[in-house]
């Protein structure tokens, strides 16, 4: 999308400076228009030219990691705090920072800053690298005046999502660890002593054992189609994935997360716990519940809470609270809606949704942690049987070799 740089007032008569993405100019003034009321002008700024270098080219993600997002905004709330300038802030951050695209992006970023933009204006022209959430945030607590306390709400925000992220990451690397072992090991069994003991009994001659005919000739058709196979799974996977970036796909692979036994508990939760999180978060900031709704729907992970959540935004608009906007809604637990409900009332919307995110990320978490340890067992019954099978399967010939020599 081109890039538009404009200049306008704010709600405090101050002229401030900017540069966006959109759509066209049209879609630009009407985004600059809702957070600052009168539009002085915008441009279209002219394309850069991007050499072909291989050596820049990035792999992989080019998003910013929520650990390092965690440690940037809690050095700017310090910075902040302690009455130094944003422009120097963000220099000198960025000589800090040990990713070297997020040092790139905070050194032009600081750069736009001293020329007047707005510290959300001059991160959203890297919005491909920050969440919605990172910036509309910002935004608010620039407007509100109060950017250092946004920054120490993205720090919590985001320094319990890496937290919550590497938990899980260590609760699974025992599990991860024994199958791809026992993968390598089925490989070798199946690729290398299977068919040299083949071999062996098919020289001595005589019938084998049923359950050993069977695993001989499930060695020989992996060896034989293992190509075509491969090619199968690869045709699979990519149809699949192309598939789920329509509309429809993401929808059907949204529902289908959330009705697996086990795993679509979980996968509720954790949406659960990310729409209050997400609307915690931008509520405490300054933005309005209308806004918070939007930005909230356009980071939602499941597709199918992108859609409950984007439908509320006109019931909200109307007038009506969130809790009522969320009642009828069958994806959200009514424990989630019942609390909301209460934070209304009591006008603690805010920490109400906070104590939500909390309570949902922890139910995740212990139900994370009693599904690994069933799974660890059954992985272990498994492979024992596996184990026992082939065990068997190379036994009774043996057993019978003498009577063949």
């Amino acid at each position: 999308m081109p890039n538009f740089s404009y200049r306008a007032l704010g709600r405090d008569g101050k002229e401030v400076r900017g540069v966006l993405q959109a759509e066209n100019q049209t879609a630009a003034a009407s985004r600059i228009r809702d957070n600052y009321p009168v539009l002085l002008s915008i441009s279209r700024q002219a394309e850069k030219k991007k050499t072909a270098n291989i050596l820049e080219t990035e792999i992989g993600n080019k998003k910013i990691s929520a650990k390092n997002l965690s440690i940037l905004c809690s050095q700017f709330a310090i910075t902040l705090r302690s009455g130094m300038s944003v422009a120097r802030a963000m220099q000198m951050l960025a000589g800090q920072c040990s990713d070297k695209r997020l040092r790139k992006v905070m050194e032009e970023a600081g750069k736009e800053v001293a020329a007047g933009s707005t510290v959300a204006a001059a991160l959203e022209q890297y919005q491909e690298r920050f969440p919605l959430t990172f910036i509309e945030t910002i935004r608010a607590g620039e407007q509100s005046g109060t950017l250092d306390k946004s920054f120490d709400r993205l720090y919590k925000f985001y320094d319990k999502a890496y937290k919550t992220t590497e938990k899980i990451k260590g609760a699974l690397t025992y599990p991860m660890f024994v199958i791809a072992i026992a993968v390598v090991v089925v490989i070798v069994v199946m690729a290398k002593v299977i068919p040299t003991l083949a071999d062996v009994f098919a020289d001595l001659g005589g019938e084998l054992p049923l359950i050993t005919r069977m695993l001989i000739g499930t060695s020989d058709f992996f060896a034989k189609w293992w190509i075509l196979m491969l090619a199968v799974l690869l045709g699979l996977k990519l149809l699949s994935a192309t598939y789920s970036r329509t509309e429809n796909g993401k929808i059907q692979k949204a529902q289908l997360a959330l009705k697996l036994p086990l795993i679509g508990t979980i996968n509720r939760m954790n949406a659960a716990a990310q729409f209050a999180n997400t609307m915690s978060v931008l509520l405490a900031a300054g933005i309005t519940l209308d806004q918070a709704i939007d930005t909230t729907a356009k980071v939602m992970d499941n597709a199918l809470f992108q859609t409950e959540v984007r439908s509320m935004k006109e019931g909200i608009e109307q007038g009506r609270t969130l809790s009522d906007c969320l009642r009828g809604k069958p994806c959200f637990p009514q424990t989630m809606i019942d609390m909301c409900a209460v934070g209304e009332e009591t006008g603690e919307l805010e920490e109400t949704l906070e104590n939500v995110a909390d309570y949902y990320t922890n139910e995740a978490d212990y139900r994370v942690q009693r599904l690994l340890a069933m799974l660890e067992p059954t992985l272990l019954v498994l492979l024992s049987i596996f184990a026992g099978i082939i065990v068997i399967s190379i036994y009774l010939p043996i057993f019978t070799m003498y009577d063949l020599m």
